[in-house]
């Protein structure tokens, strides 16, 4: 019985320990009076920035991806994307269910199992959006992502520029940020 009590004692001071070591970061605001109604629509997943060990390992094999965010029945929203994979276009939709405050959502992770937030930071509805996603993996082992949608697969330089000082802000180093390159396949009306 000692030996398990000494175990979990372990364990919580590992997960203390780590919690202690993540770099801190900025704390996320949403973007004010967010308007649901015109973030709907499709949009393009133009850039990422993670701390996933699978996204540092893969995003030099990674593209853009064509996203469409629509009402679900259940007044949550469907984001359904679209991605290259193998050569072949493959679709996923998640269901994102709404938060207080108005452009916070949460979803649960079809891989993992676990509940993710997912918050709409930033957005002038036209041109581009920020997202901040952040969960729970296992035991200290934090899951976060900033996403760059455009509305074109061609974002300017600055909507870049603002990515970029929106995820270092978050606390991602320069190389855990990209930007995605076009897809040849899967971007079409139908795909």
């Amino acid at each position: 019985m000692a030996t398990q009590s000494t175990l979990w004692t372990g364990l919580v001071l590992l997960g203390v320990l780590g919690a202690l070591q993540i770099p801190t970061q900025a704390q996320v605001s949403l973007q004010p009076n967010f308007q649901e109604e015109k973030f709907l629509g499709r949009w393009f997943t133009a850039g990422l920035a993670s701390n996933a060990s699978w996204f540092l390992e893969k995003k030099a094999m990674l593209s853009m991806c064509k996203s469409v965010v629509v009402r679900a029945a259940d007044g949550g929203l469907n984001l359904t994307s679209t991605f290259l994979r193998k050569d072949q276009c493959e679709t996923r939709t998640l269901l994102l269910r709404p938060a207080d405050p108005p452009g916070c959502y949460s979803y649960v992770s079809p891989h993992w199992g676990n509940n993710h937030e997912v918050s709409v930071v930033e957005t002038d509805y036209d041109v581009y959006a920020l997202l901040y996603t952040e969960g729970v993996k296992g035991l200290a082992q934090d899951f976060r992502m900033a996403t760059l949608y455009s509305r074109t697969q061609a974002p300017s330089a600055q909507v870049k520029e603002k990515f970029s000082t929106f995820a270092k802000a978050q606390g991602f180093t320069e190389d855990s940020i990209v930007f995605l390159p076009k897809a040849d396949k899967c971007m079409g009306e139908h795909a």
